[in-house]
């Protein structure tokens, strides 16, 4: 029986890696500050560990399993992300997780180690234009992320190509561009523009209006977080290395996006626009690398994934007292 660890394994596609991994036979241990928020882990060991330390983060990776994924960070929202006050303990989380792990990982010969960066590595310059984004994988460079955690991503990157090439580590590194589904965060203030829709709209009355940070043009790409897992395990089992994107190329306006939820919920609602942390102005994922590399695309539209989440979201809401709820 081949073994893995999952490092983040508490957080939204942690905990989705976890069952499909249990899926595929693994033997799992699980790690994180806290266990997943909505349904409870099917990995063999969870870990209630603070991998900022590299003593436990020893313990937790002390032996050489065939599989390390490393999704443990200080992340969140535009609301957690972009308003400059948690920057600092971003950054140096973050960095602290990934030279725990990647040391622990060397230590112990693991077999191979996926790293997951994001689509905020990308420069601010070549996502002025909602319209037209550029997001190909070797754009990376003249460096020049929006945000500091687009900036200890891109560190960790290095880093993490920097050990793969000094230590013959297998590494992999792919960049999640937003992923959403059910099981992830939906209040609170980390959660992700589809979730924080869906639940603006889910906890809407007819004939109000949902709330948008900015002017609503500015323009992403969604990956629903099946084929995240799909294409992180195809990444990481493969021969490259990477890095990738792993998102889906379907741009949508986040004023588009919203009448999307709007129409799924089969409600009469309106948008408003009001002020707030919005990130670039377009965003969206370059597949043609993955999909020559890889032969991978994404298998779920942005309507079927929403559809899914906003259920699921749907179903969050009304298992709260209608006080609660009204407040989310």
């Amino acid at each position: 029986m081949k073994s893995a660890v999952v490092c983040g394994a508490g957080g939204f596609i942690g905990s989705h890696l976890v069952n499909r991994l249990k899926a595929d036979g693994y033997w799992v241990r699980a790690a994180d500050l806290k266990l997943p928020d909505f349904e409870a882990s099917s990995a063999d060991e969870f870990f209630e560990a603070d991998l900022r330390d590299p003593n436990i983060c020893a313990q937790v990776i002390d032996k050489g399993f065939d599989e390390v994924y490393q999704l443990a960070a200080d992340m969140g929202g535009a609301g957690y992300l972009f308003t400059g006050e948690n920057d600092a303990e971003v950054m140096h989380n973050s960095a602290q997780i990934n030279l725990n792990v990647l040391q622990a990982c060397r230590d112990k010969k693991t077999g191979r180690i996926f790293y997951s960066s994001s689509a905020c590595v990308y420069p601010e310059r070549n996502q002025l234009n909602p319209s037209d984004p550029v997001c190909t994988e070797d754009s990376v460079y003249p460096a020049d992320p929006d945000s500091e955690y687009g900036w200890e991503k891109l560190f960790s990157e290095r880093l993490y190509s920097t050990y793969a090439r000094n230590f013959g580590m297998k590494v992999r590194i792919g960049r999640y561009h937003n992923v959403y589904g059910p099981c992830g965060t939906w209040f609170g203030g980390r959660e992700k523009v589809p979730a924080a829709l869906c639940r603006k709209v889910a906890t809407a009355r007819s004939g109000s209006d949902v709330e948008i940070w900015g002017d609503g043009h500015q323009t992403r790409s969604f990956l629903y977080v099946d084929d995240c897992i799909d294409a992180t395990l195809r990444l990481t089992r493969g021969d490259w290395a990477g890095p990738v994107n792993i998102g889906s190329s379907e741009m949508i306006s986040i004023n588009a996006l919203a009448n999307l939820i709007i129409e799924i919920s089969e409600k009469s609602l309106g948008i408003s626009h009001i002020e707030g942390p919005q990130g670039v102005r377009g965003r969206c994922s370059d597949n043609e690398l993955i999909n020559k590399k890889l032969g991978w695309s994404p298998s779920v539209s942005l309507e079927g994934g929403l559809r899914i989440t906003y259920d699921w979201i749907h179903q969050q809401v009304a298992s709260l007292s209608a006080g609660n709820a009204g407040s989310m």
